[in-house]
C-alpha cells in the first residue's frame, strides 16, 4: 500500500473534543492554517475561550468522579491504555495522513518513527498503574510510617507544534497512567492527530471526558487551561518565553506544580579520536532532523582544530544530499519549515550572522519553490557573540566553532541561557565520562545524536531549557502526589 496521498481529499475535524463528543464551539473567528509543504490556506481552527475551557475542566471533574478512573484497579488502567495503544497501531495510516498533511513530519517518519514510538510510551507508561505505589518506611517500634501516593486529579496540557503525535503521548501516558484526567490544548498549526488519538482512546475502553482536547491560541486558551483553578499541575513543551508567561499567569492565579520543557541550543562536541565517519552522520541528522525544528536540535557543532576541517567537508556532502519533498510524499525525507514567518525568521539570523563575520560554506538561503524550504546550512568562523550561536533558530542551521584543549571545548559547549542536551564524540571512555560529568544538559548522548526508544530515559533541561522531566519514570511520579502518614500504635 503506498503512503503518499492528496492532502485535499482529508476532511479535517475543526472541532474540540469535550466529554468524548464534537463540540464546534469558541469564538467567532478561526485561526487561518497553511499548510507548511506548499503554502496553501486550507481552513480555520477554532479557538476555546474561557467558558468552553472551563466546560472541559468539568467534563474532566465529572469523568473522574463517575468512572472511578483513580480509584478502579490499577491494572483496569493498564488494560485500557494497551487497548488504546493498540488502536493507534492499527489506525496508524489514518494518523499519519492527519499530521502530515497539516505538520512539518513526513508521512514515512511518521509511520516508522513517531506512531510506532507513541504506541510504544503509552504502553510504557501504562504499566507504571500497577507497580508504582506507596511505601513503608522506617520508623520507631511504636509507630507506623507510610508515604502514600495520589493522583493530582485534573492536568492541564499544552504541546507543540513540531512533534504533534508525540508530544500528546509524552502528556496523556503519564498522566492517565497516573490516575488523573487532562485537558489538553494542541498547537493551533497542528491540532488534527491529536483530536483523533482522543477520540481512539474512548474507542478503547478509557472514559470519555478523561480526555478533553480544546483547540486555540496561547493568549486565550492557553491562559484559560493555565489559570484556571480546577486545573492541579500544568505540563507544557514550547519555547522558554511561553515558558516563562505559563509562570507568570500561574503565579497570578494560585500555585501548582509544573513540568516544562522548553528550548535549547545544544551542542554536539567532537573530539579529534571520534570516529569522523559515524560524527559527520550524526551530527548532520542532529541538526536536519524535522529541518532543525526540534529543542533537542545539534545546533552547535564545536569540533577539535585537528579534525575541523574535514569534518566539516563530510557534513557538507550529508546535507547536499538532503532532498526536499511535500510531507505527504513518501520518498520525502526532508521537512518544510513550519510557517513563512518562521521561515524569514531563520533567514534573517543567517544573514544577521553572516554579516557580522560568519562564513556560510553550504546554504544559507530560502528555498526556491513552493511552500517553506530552508536549505541545510553550515556555518565556519562564528563568534560566540553571533546570533546564529546565542539564538534558539529552530531550523537546519548548523554553526561550527573549533577548540584546542578539553576546557576550550566546555567552555564553548556551556551556554549562558539553554542546557536541554548535547552530544559528545570520543572514543576515550575516560574522556567520555569526565566530559558527560562536566557538560551542563539533561540529556547527554555520547557517539550518536538522538533519543532512543528507551523510553525509561527521562528528558528534561538545565537553566532556562525547563523544570522537571518528560519520559521516564520520572514522569509518571510528576503526575503524582505524596502524603505522609505516622501513625501511633
Amino acid at each position: 500500500m503506498t503512503l503518499s496521498f492528496d492532502p485535499e481529499t482529508l476532511a479535517y475535524p475543526f472541532y474540540h473534543i469535550i466529554d468524548g463528543e464534537r463540540v464546534a464551539a469558541g469564538t467567532s473567528e478561526g485561526l487561518i492554517m497553511h499548510r507548511p509543504s506548499d503554502g496553501r490556506a486550507y481552513g480555520e481552527c477554532p479557538v476555546a475561550d474561557a467558558d468552553l475551557v472551563d466546560r472541559a475542566v468539568q467534563s474532566a471533574k465529572r469523568a473522574l468522579k463517575t468512572s472511578g478512573w483513580s480509584d478502579v484497579r490499577p491494572r483496569e488502567r493498564v488494560k485500557a491504555m494497551q487497548r488504546w495503544a493498540d488502536l493507534l497501531e492499527q489506525e496508524a495510516v489514518t494518523l499519519a495522513r492527519l499530521e502530515a498533511a497539516s505538520s512539518t513530519r513526513p508521512i514515512a517518519h511518521l509511520i516508522e518513527g513517531d506512531i510506532a514510538v507513541t504506541a510504544e510510551q503509552i504502553r510504557f507508561f501504562a504499566e507504571f498503574a500497577d507497580k508504582e505505589g506507596s511505601d513503608v518506611v522506617p520508623t520507631s517500634g511504636s509507630a507506623f510510617g507510610m508515604t502514600l501516593t495520589e493522583p493530582y486529579g485534573i492536568i492541564g496540557a499544552i504541546t507543540p507544534w513540531n512533534f504533534p503525535i508525540s508530544m500528546a503521548g509524552w502528556k496523556l501516558g503519564p498522566a492517565l497512567a497516573a490516575g488523573n484526567a487532562v485537558v489538553l490544548k494542541p498547537s493551533e498549526m497542528t491540532p488534527f492527530s491529536t483530536l483523533a488519538m482522543a477520540e481512539l482512546a474512548v474507542r478503547a475502553g478509557i472514559p470519555a471526558g478523561l480526555i478533553n482536547i480544546v483547540l486555540g491560541d496561547g493568549p486565550t486558551t492557553g491562559n484559560a487551561i493555565t489559570g484556571h483553578p480546577d486545573i492541579s499541575k500544568v505540563s507544557f513543551t514550547g519555547s522558554t518565553m511561553a515558558g516563562a508567561a505559563i509562570m507568570q499567569n500561574i503565579a497570578r492565579t494560585g500555585v501548582k506544580p509544573m513540568t516544562l520543557e522548553l528550548g535549547g541550543k545544544s551542542p554536539q562536541v567532537v573530539f579529534a579520536d571520534a570516529d569522523l565517519d559515524l560524527a559527520a552522520s550524526a551530527v548532520t541528522r542532529g541538526i536536519l532532523a524535522n529541518a532543525g525544528q526540534a529543542c533537542v536540535a545539534g545546533s552547535r557543532l564545536i569540533v577539535s582544530e585537528e579534525i575541523a576541517e574535514p569534518l566539516s567537508r563530510a557534513i557538507a556532502r550529508h546535507m547536499a544530499d538532503i532532498r526536499p519533498g511535500v510531507t505527504w510524499d513518501e520518498q520525502t525525507q526532508y521537512s518544510p519549515i513550519i510557517s513563512r514567518r518562521q521561515l524569514e525568521r531563520i533567514d534573517t539570523i543567517v544573514r544577521r550572522s553572516v554579516q557580522e563575520g560568519a562564513e556560510c560554506v553550504v546554504g544559507g538561503r530560502i528555498m526556491e519553490r513552493s511552500g517553506y524550504f530552508y536549505e541545510p546550512t553550515l556555518l565556519l568562523g562564528v563568534e560566540p557573540s553571533s546570533p546564529a550561536v546565542t539564538e534558539e533558530i529552530f531550523g537546519p542551521v548548523l554553526t561550527m566553532q573549533t577548540f584546542r584543549t578539553e576546557e576550550e571545548a566546555l567552555a564553548l559547549a556551556d551556554h549562558p541561557t539553554y542546557g536541554l542536551a548535547a552530544g559528545l564524540f570520543t572514543r576515550d571512555l575516560s574522556r567520555a565520562l569526565r566530559v558527560t560529568r562536566a557538560l551542563q544538559a539533561g540529556t547527554i548522548w555520547v557517539n550518536r545524536y538522538g533519543r532512543s526508544r528507551d523510553h525509561i530515559l527521562p528528558t528534561g533541561g538545565y537553566k532556562r531549557s525547563g523544570i522537571g522531566k518528560d519520559l521516564g519514570r520520572e514522569a509518571y511520579l510528576a503526575n503524582r502526589k505524596s502524603k505522609s502518614v505516622l501513625i501511633d500504635l
